[in-house]
C-alpha cells in the first residue's frame, strides 16, 4: 500500500536526476475553464461594428449626394461671383432680392442671345452643307474618273449608300439614342434649374447666411470667417469681370479681322473666341480659333492661315501685355499655376472643376498670402539668376585646353588657370 502524508494526498515523485517536477501553472485546470470574457470586449465589439455601419452609411449617403453637393458647389461660386453686382445695387437702395433677380436677369439673356446666335449659325451652316453636298459629290466623282479612268455616276453612289447596310444600322442606332439624349437634356435643365435657385439664394440671403454661420462660432473666429469671405467674393468677381472684359476685347479684334475677310457670322464667330478663349486659360484661344478658321477655310483657304497667323499673334500680345495689366488687381496668379489648377480641377470635378480652379485656387493663395509672414530678400546675384564667377575655369576654357593641347602634355592646374597661387 502506497504511502501518504499528513494531508491524505500520493507524495510526488522525485525525478531520477535529483530534481522535482515542475508545478501546474495557476489559471489552469478547473480554474482555467471557468475564466470569464472580459468585460470591455464585447462593448469594444460593438463599437467597431458600428463604426464600420456608420462609415458605410456615409460613404453610400456620400455617393448618392455627389451631383446635389457638386450643384451647390457651382452655386456657391456663382453667387461669389455676382455678389459685387449685388452688393452695389443693394447699396444704392435697391432690394437685395430684386437686385439679385435684375444680375440674373441679365445673365439668362446674353446666355439665351448667344446660344440662339450660335444654333442660327450651325444651322445656317448645315443646311449649306446638305445644299451643296451633290456638287461636292460631283466634283469628287469627276476627279476618281480623270484619275483612275473609271465610270462612277452619282446615282450609283446614292443607290449604294442608300441600300448599305452601314447606314440602315446607323439610323436604327440614331433612333435608339435619341431617348438617351433627350433624357439628358432634361436632366440637365433640371440641374440649370438647381443651380439657379441655389446660387439666386446665397446671392439674395448673403448676409442672412453669414450671420447664421457666424453665429454658432467665437467672436475671434468670426472676423477670420468674414475675412476668407471677403477675399473670396474678390477674387472670384474679380476673375469673372476681368475675364468678360477680356473676352470683349478679343471678340472685337477678331470680329475686325473676320469682317474684313468677308468670313459669314463674323459677330457670333468673335463671341464664341472671345467666351472660349478667355474662360479656358493658356489653350482656349487656340481651341477658340478652330471654328473661325473652318468657316474662313470654305471661303478661301488663305483666309483660314490668316486666321491662324492672328489667333496665335494675338494670343501672345494677351499674354505678356493685356492679362498682366488687367489681372495685376484681381486674379494674379501664375499662368503655370493657372493651367495647373485647371488640370487639376477637371481631374477631381470634370468641366465644373475646371471652371471654378482659378477663383478658387486664387482665393487659397490670397488667404495663404494673408497669413504667412515674408521676410526681405537678401541682395545676392543668384536671386536675380546670375551666377557666381567660380575659382575653377568654365567649360569653353577646358574644351579651348583640350584642343590646343600636345600629346602626351599634362593638363594645366587649376589654380593656374584661375590665376590664384601665381605672383
Amino acid at each position: 500500500m502506497a504511502r501518504t502524508d499528513e494531508t491524505g494526498q500520493l507524495p510526488r515523485q522525485g525525478s531520477p536526476f535529483g530534481t522535482t517536477p515542475p508545478s501546474s501553472p495557476p489559471g489552469t485546470g478547473d480554474a482555467g475553464s471557468n475564466a470569464r470574457m472580459p468585460r470591455w470586449l464585447p462593448r469594444a465589439m460593438l463599437l467597431a461594428l458600428a463604426l464600420v455601419g456608420v462609415f458605410q452609411l456615409g460613404s453610400w449617403a456620400f455617393h448618392q449626394l455627389t451631383g446635389l453637393l457638386i450643384n451647390i458647389l457651382i452655386a456657391f461660386f456663382l453667387a461669389l461671383a455676382i455678389e459685387p453686382a449685388v452688393s452695389w445695387m443693394a447699396s444704392r437702395g435697391m432690394r437685395r432680392g430684386l437686385a439679385t433677380a435684375t444680375v440674373f436677369l441679365a445673365v439668362i439673356i446674353a446666355s439665351a442671345g448667344f446660344v440662339t446666335l450660335m444654333g442660327s449659325m450651325l444651322a445656317g451652316q448645315i443646311i449649306k452643307i446638305v445644299e451643296d453636298f451633290p456638287d461636292y459629290l460631283d466634283s469628287v466623282i469627276n476627279w476618281i474618273n480623270a484619275h483612275f479612268h473609271t465610270e462612277l455616276r452619282r446615282v450609283d453612289v446614292q443607290e449604294g449608300l442608300l441600300r448599305s447596310d452601314w447606314l440602315r444600322n446607323y439610323v436604327q442606332n440614331s433612333a435608339t439614342g435619341v431617348l438617351d439624349v433627350s433624357a439628358q437634356v432634361l436632366g440637365g435643365l433640371f440641374q440649370l434649374l438647381t443651380i439657379t435657385l441655389f446660387s439666386f439664394y446665397f446671392a439674395a440671403d448673403g448676409p442672412r447666411l453669414r450671420r447664421a454661420l457666424c453665429s454658432v462660432l467665437p467672436p475671434n473666429r468670426q472676423a477670420e470667417v468674414l475675412r476668407a469671405w471677403e477675399i473670396a467674393v474678390n477674387k472670384t468677381g474679380g476673375y469673372l469681370y476681368s475675364r468678360g472684359l477680356m473676352a470683349l476685347i478679343s471678340g472685337v479684334a477678331h470680329y475686325i479681322l473676320l469682317e474684313s475677310l468677308d468670313v459669314p457670322y463674323a459677330p457670333v464667330l468673335a463671341v464664341w473666341v472671345g467666351l472660349v478663349s478667355q474662360f479656358i486659360p493658356t489653350i482656349g484661344t487656340y481651341l477658340a480659333g478652330a471654328l473661325p478658321m473652318l468657316i474662313a477655310f470654305t471661303v478661301d483657304p488663305w483666309y483660314a492661315l490668316w486666321v491662324l497667323i492672328f489667333v496665335v499673334v494675338y494670343q501672345q500680345f494677351e499674354n505678356y501685355v493685356l492679362q498682366p495689366k488687367l489681372t495685376a488687381k484681381t486674379v494674379d496668379i501664375h499662368p503655370a499655376v493657372a493651367f495647373g489648377s485647371v488640370i487639376a480641377g477637371t481631374a477631381l470635378l470634370g468641366a465644373v472643376g475646371a471652371l471654378i480652379a482659378i477663383p478658387a485656387v486664387a482665393t487659397l493663395q490670397a488667404f495663404l498670402g494673408a497669413y504667412v509672414k515674408r521676410y526681405d530678400v537678401t541682395d545676392d546675384p543668384r536671386v536675380h539668376g546670375h551666377r557666381e564667377r567660380g575659382t575653377g575655369r568654365n567649360l569653353f576654357s577646358r574644351a579651348r585646353e583640350l584642343w590646343i593641347r600636345k600629346p602626351g602634355q599634362q593638363p594645366l592646374p587649376e589654380a593656374a588657370g584661375s590665376g590664384e597661387g601665381s605672383e
